[in-house]
């Protein structure tokens, strides 16, 4: 609306679908034949040093008299560009691991918690008084419980952050509206982790047992009926290959399901026809038949997970 002709100096964030544009502006320059990136830069501070701009700074020109090959997916590198081809585009079979991710809101409280406690709503943020967030260990010490009561009551285990580290702590399971998730194996994962570089180390993910459930510090990856597939899963979230493909869109420090959206969904069931017990790079670099250059950049990108 500005000009025919406009070039613009912004955040890169809303090239990943990422950030706080709004989602329909995000799909509309993604995908418009006018527009293109002229500069993608991952550290802003090259552009603005004391500013810390997660997810870079980008130069983007539209012309409305030029047409160019819209963006849809913007992949800064060429190797990563000719892996997502493969991995995605080309793969008929391809199904995100999203799928089988949850987020942080699944777990609420019930009406019978507020009832049995009619103070806790005024320590809570108003319209989330059923919201479990990711201080309600410290909010709500007299809920979650050190150690589990020998009282009549059923109890249920719950992991989250108190002082800067991860804990598990009992509350009563008729305070919880569960997820169907709860009674199965899961991964908990950090629903927020690192700065968004490209192929930074995750936070150790965990194994989740039936019957433990996580604050909105967490998502959950999985429903699992054995905790060996959710083994399998663990080791496929720390190969190298699973967190390349999760670099395309996260380059933040979020880390919600949506950004899994790239990366392919495996059988982590005993037919799988990746063993998850050793060498899961390599069998994944030959399952995506990937090039040596583009096996070359995964190694060179992505930094090992101890």
């Amino acid at each position: 609306k500005l000009a025919d002709k406009v070039s613009l100096v912004h955040p890169a964030r809303c090239l990943f679908n990422a950030g706080a544009t709004p989602q329909y502006f995000r799909n509309k320059i993604l995908n418009d034949t006018h527009f293109k990136v002229v500069r993608y830069e991952p550290d802003g501070k090259k552009f603005f040093p004391t500013s810390d701009i997660k997810g870079g700074v980008a130069i983007t020109y539209y012309d409305a008299n030029q047409t160019f090959e819209p963006i849809g997916v913007f992949i800064p590198f060429e190797e990563l560009f000719a892996i997502h081809q493969k991995v995605v585009l080309d793969n008929k079979n391809f199904r995100p691991l999203s799928e089988i991710m949850f987020g942080t809101d699944i777990y609420h409280w019930t009406k019978q918690m507020h009832i049995e406690n009619p103070n806790v709503a005024s320590r809570m943020s108003k319209g989330h008084e059923y919201d479990i967030s990711t201080n309600a260990f410290e909010l709500l010490p007299d809920i979650f419980l050190n150690d589990k009561p020998n009282d009549g009551k059923e109890y249920v285990q719950f992991l989250g952050r108190e002082k800067n580290r991860r804990i598990i702590k009992w509350l009563r399971r008729d305070y919880l509206k569960v997820h169907k998730v709860f009674d199965k194996w899961k991964v908990f994962v950090p629903a927020s982790n690192g700065s968004g570089a490209l192929g930074e180390v995750l936070v150790t993910p965990l194994v989740g047992s039936p019957l433990v459930g996580h604050t909105s510090t967490f998502i959950t990856v999985g429903a699992f009926d054995i905790r060996a597939e959710a083994e399998a899963c663990i080791a496929y979230i720390r190969s190298k290959f699973c967190r390349v493909m999760l670099g395309i869109l996260k380059v933040t420090q979020h880390n919600p399901p949506q950004t899994w959206s790239k990366v392919p969904l495996q059988d982590f069931t005993p037919d799988s026809d990746i063993d998850w017990r050793a060498n899961v790079d390599e069998q994944l670099y030959r399952k995506y038949n990937l090039s040596d250059a583009e096996i070359n950049f995964i190694e060179t990108h992505v930094k090992e997970m101890a």
